[in-house]
């Protein structure tokens, strides 16, 4: 038995401070429990003691939770939510599917970068708030302009980080499929396109956290139902209990969409180098 105790590994913090390596599931799991249980202590800590003024500036969790129960048992949680939902998936969807195969040959073809790059980069930089009055005007206040304004935040951004993924694509890995014998055709679709999708689904991750930040943004004008617009509605009665329920939620649905993303990635693309 004494024997049997001496060989039992010694856990080490450096042991999981390693670049690149992975770490076990129950050390992951640990350290993110730790992390999140500490930030609600803090929550919990300066609400509660009264140090940070509960009735106008933060809640306690007790006061968000109820606030949210009333809201999910009249369905005005569930409504807000799902207006929302569908905003943001849908262009962030048309965004995709318009801005992955243009960045896939913007970072393959010089053709193509020359001809979409100057435009890109001069629109990506413009504020999409500033194009709201010009969206209202050419789509109207319907849900279309919603859409639009999470298309423009998301579409330009998500091309060039596609286009870099296509773009740092080995070139020796190229070269050898033309050496085998492979078209040019089969080198795009069997060599390029499965090198950058690793990156381009991380890239995809990113960018509908981006488009849950523009939220607020599309649901400015006009709006009558929504996350964005409960929050700003909430703002101005000093309802903070409703401000952080939405957003808790708009956290909690951003926080499912991640997790997602990882599940997928880890399914359709085993090839990739993040899966171990």
């Amino acid at each position: 038995m004494a024997e049997s105790n001496t060989l039992r590994p010694i856990y080490r913090l450096g042991d999981d401070l390693r670049p690149h390596e992975p770490i076990p599931r129950s050390h992951y799991l640990i350290i993110a429990a730790a992390s999140t249980l500490s930030l609600l202590a803090l929550w919990a800590g300066l609400s509660y003691t009264g140090i940070v003024q509960p009735t106008y500036f933060l809640p306690t969790p007790g006061q968000v939770l109820a606030t949210a129960s009333r809201m999910l048992l009249d369905g005005t949680l569930a409504v807000n939510a799902w207006a929302s939902i569908f905003v943001i998936v849908t262009g962030w969807a048309v965004a995709t599917v318009m801005a992955v195969p243009l960045g896939i040959l913007m970072g393959s073809f010089k053709f193509f970068e020359a001809l979409f790059e100057p435009v890109v980069n001069f629109v990506r930089y413009l504020p999409v708030s500033a194009m709201i009055p010009l969206l209202i005007l050419y789509i109207g206040l319907g849900v279309e302009e919603k859409v639009a304004v999470i298309f423009i935040g998301t579409f330009f951004q998500l091309i060039l980080l596609v286009a870099d993924v296509a773009a740092h694509v080995p070139k020796d890995l190229l070269d050898s499929a033309y050496t085998l014998g492979a078209s040019r055709r089969r080198v795009v679709t069997r060599v390029l396109i499965p090198a950058t999708l690793p990156g381009v689904m991380d890239n995809l991750r990113i960018t509908i956290g981006w488009a849950w930040t523009y939220l607020i943004v599309a649901e400015l004008v006009a709006a009558d139902k929504g996350l964005g617009i409960m929050i700003l509605e909430s703002q101005r009665g000093l309802r903070t209990d409703r401000i952080f329920v939405g957003l808790v939620t708009i956290g909690l649905l951003g926080f499912c969409s991640d997790y997602i993303f990882k599940m997928v990635h880890r399914v359709a693309l085993p090839w990739s180098p993040r899966i171990r």
